[in-house]
């Protein structure tokens, strides 16, 4: 019966439960701009870690390689595609 229990789905739940709970403190609180935005960075990215590794797992493949490189190339075109919008709406070029 052990093995039928989903143990790391449960516990990147309530990782995700935490992490979303720390994140929501910083409209309770009323934090400065500076703690708050650093608090919401680290738990965006370590809710991105806890959703690829626990849910989407994926280091439990063999060619990890070409998995890594996708998840940094579509890192690359997000970036590419929020900062190349704002260039041409807000900055004007």
């Amino acid at each position: 019966m052990k093995e039928l229990f989903p143990k790391e789905h449960v516990v990147g739940f309530v990782g995700s439960l935490i992490l979303t709970l720390a994140a929501l403190s910083v409209i309770t609180f009323d934090m400065s701009n500076g703690i708050a935005m650093t608090i919401l960075s680290v738990t965006a990215l370590a809710q991105a870690v806890v959703q690829l590794v626990l849910f989407m797992h994926i280091g439990e493949t063999e060619d990890k390689k070409s998995l890594y490189t996708s998840v940094i190339y579509a890192v690359v075109v997000g970036l590419v595609t929020v900062f190349g919008s704002l260039l041409t709406m807000i900055w004007g070029y």
